[in-house]
Order: structure tokens, then sequence, then C-alpha cells
């Protein structure tokens, strides 16, 4: 006795067929030349902290793993500055720092670099404003750099939410 199997069995696979649900694989990044502060766009990010913060325009990029990098810099009242490479998720609010300025302007790479979710901080919430008002409006990431200059020189992403 023949026993007809459905007509499905032999479908089988269909799991990570799809290109929406292959996993997230990041491009390897390449550190951007070291920033001149006299060409950064400064942005603000709140009335609780007396640092000024900055984006150079020339490092932000979007690459293929929908990672937006950028160098931010953080500078003191005292003049000190504060410089490191970073990448911004949009789709999982994360962020990433790759190297950190040094003094004499060469990077340092930064070894022990991981994604960490992007927290809403009274103080130090440089992250959450280049996410929520400049980088990923409405959780979506510009669609390229000139987006991401655009809304740092203008003050905000239009597409944000007000």
């Amino acid at each position: 006795m023949l026993l007809a199997a459905p007509a499905f069995a032999g479908w089988g696979g269909f799991e990570g067929d799809f290109d929406d649900e292959k996993p997230w694989k990041e491009i390897e990044a390449q550190l951007p030349p070291y920033p001149k502060l006299e060409e950064a766009l400064p942005f603000f990010v709140s009335a609780a902290t007396d640092n000024q913060f900055f984006v150079d325009p020339k490092s932000i990029s979007l690459d293929s793993d929908d990672v937006v990098r950028y160098t931010l810099i953080v500078k003191s009242p005292s003049g000190a500055l504060n410089v490191s490479f970073e990448g911004m998720r949009c789709g999982s609010r994360e962020k990433k720092r790759y190297a950190f300025g040094r003094a004499d302007g060469v990077w340092s790479r930064n070894k022990y670099a991981k994604w960490e979710p992007i927290k809403y901080e009274e103080r130090n919430r440089q992250h959450h404003m280049l996410y929520d008002d400049f980088f990923c409006p409405n959780t979506i990431s510009v669609r390229d750099a000139n987006e991401a200059i655009s809304a740092l020189k203008r003050g905000n992403n239009p597409r944000a939410d007000r």
C-alpha cells in the first residue's frame, strides 16, 4: 500500500530563503581622516551641560550595513577635546565607538568596541540627540551623508517628530 505524501512535503527549507531574514552583518569600519574642529558642525544637546558638541561632516557615511558612521567631537568649557569615531544602528537603537582621538591627532582603535543601547540621559544625551533629531528620525536612518549634513546645518531632521 502506497500512501500519498502531502503536496507541500517536498517544499521544506523556506527558512532563511528571503533577503530580509538574512542575519545582519557589519562591514569593517574604515577610520576617516582626523577631524578639524573649525570644519565640524555644531549641534545643541542640552542646557544641562556646558560642553559643546560637533560632528565632522567629512566623516559621515551610511554604508550597505545600514550603519550611520560619524566623528563626534565634544569640547569642554576649558577647551579640552574628546574625539571619537562612532557608528549608529537606527533599527536597533544602538551605538558603537570604533576609535578614540588622541591629542597628537592620531586614531586609537577601540579594542573593546561593541554595540550598546542608546539611552535617554539627562546630562550626557548627545547620542540620544543625534539618534532622534539628526541620523535616525522616527527610527529610520538618513538616506545618505548629505541628508545628515543638511539636518545638522538646519538644527534638526525634518522627518523627526517634534
